[in-house]
């Protein structure tokens, strides 16, 4: 599906009356608000309670513009609600028993009809996620976990099988979750010491409960295992290093940071794409492998369709295009001068422009 669009704007600049432009869900993956909604103060409001911070507007200036999904609305949907009721199934069972009988097989399906949709579209590239209420980490971030983990194992070159194991190792790798205690894992500010260390739990939780699990290849219970480990042995939960980790807990370690970093928590807001891949190549080496950093890199939007960008001309304009081949150098369409006047809107293709750079988000 493709979005009707559209600008992305800080929740404070968005006037009542404006409509939205993408629909915004729930903590849960359900759908709070639809597309072409009316946003009166009241809603605003609720959602900057929600810690809701930015929103995609529709808007004159682009309303000719689409914005490209990753998947279909429909796979995500369907996705995230089998993700809740299964770990819902398991938190509620929290004495080391399983309580969904058909986990391996329900995954299973989900992946393939994940890898199903990836395949189907062309240069697909990582887009900014979904924008949730509040803190969606255990169900919406496993599915941006695998949906990111495959399109940078597609352009690794993976073969079918490889990509198959690799999406189930990302969609479970959080599942020992399930079994952390509410009031930590749903801790709304900084954990404690002694929190953190139950919380870093989940890893070993995590690989026996998908270990001997049918239908569920063992590599994927090792993803779950290893993927906050680090090169240099400073990881958990066995401070192993590189050459020990394996690749697949190496590729989701830098999508599982990245999510995160990428969504809005309770306690913080959530980065822009850019500022989450500066940290991420902070660690490059250290923490991550610089080769599927590099992948990486080139496989994520690093300025998300409708960011509204200055540029080291003096020009401000709306991203409305990302080139699949130069994902880090948008299609600009420039609607104020050098010296902040108004023009006549025109695009500006900076792959193209190479000595003039996005200097700074201007909403």
């Amino acid at each position: 599906m493709e979005w009707k669009f559209v600008r992305l704007l800080s929740t404070r600049k968005v006037q009542p009356g404006m409509k939205l432009g993408k629909r915004i869900y729930n903590e849960e993956g359900l759908t709070l608000l639809a597309e072409g909604a009316e946003l009166t103060a009241s809603i605003l409001r609720r959602l900057e309670h929600l810690k809701v911070d930015m929103l995609y507007i529709q808007d004159e200036l682009t309303d000719d513009i689409v914005l490209p999904e990753m998947i279909s609305e429909e796979t995500r949907r369907q996705a995230v609600k089998q993700i809740r009721t299964v770990y819902r199934s398991m938190m509620n069972d929290r004495v080391g028993k399983m309580s969904y009988p058909h986990l391996g097989y329900s995954f299973r399906k989900m992946t393939e009809d994940i890898l199903n949709d990836l395949g189907s579209r062309e240069d697909v590239l990582i887009m900014l996620g979904d924008i949730h209420t509040t803190d969606h980490y255990l169900y919406a971030h496993s599915f941006n976990v695998c949906l990111y983990t495959l399109t940078l194992g597609m352009a690794a070159g993976y073969s079918r099988e490889e990509l198959f194991t690799l999406g189930m190792g990302s969609l479970l790798h959080d599942i020992g979750k399930t079994q952390i205690a509410p009031e930590v894992l749903m801790k709304p500010g900084r954990l404690t010491d002694d929190e953190f260390t139950e919380m870093k739990r989940h890893t070993e939780l995590g690989y026996a409960m998908l270990k001997d699990e049918p239908f569920v290849p063992l590599l994927a219970a090792h993803c779950a295992f290893q993927h906050h480990e680090r090169l240099d042995g400073s990881g958990y939960p066995r401070g192993i290093r590189d050459q020990e980790i394996h690749d697949y807990a190496k590729w989701i370690a830098i999508t599982d940071s990245y999510d995160a970093m990428t969504t809005n928590r309770v306690y913080r807001r959530g980065m822009l794409p850019h500022e989450a891949v500066d940290i991420l190549y902070g660690g490059s080496g250290t923490q991550y492998d610089q080769r599927k950093l590099e992948v990486f890199r080139d496989k994520v939007a690093l300025y998300p369709v409708g960011l509204t960008v200055k540029l080291s001309t003096g020009e401000t304009g709306v991203v409305t295009s990302v080139p699949p081949k130069t994902p880090n150098r948008p299609i600009v369409r420039i609607f104020e001068g050098s010296e902040g006047q108004s023009v006549q809107p025109y695009e500006l293709d900076l792959s193209l422009h190479l000595s003039t750079m996005v200097q700074k988000i201007a909403d």
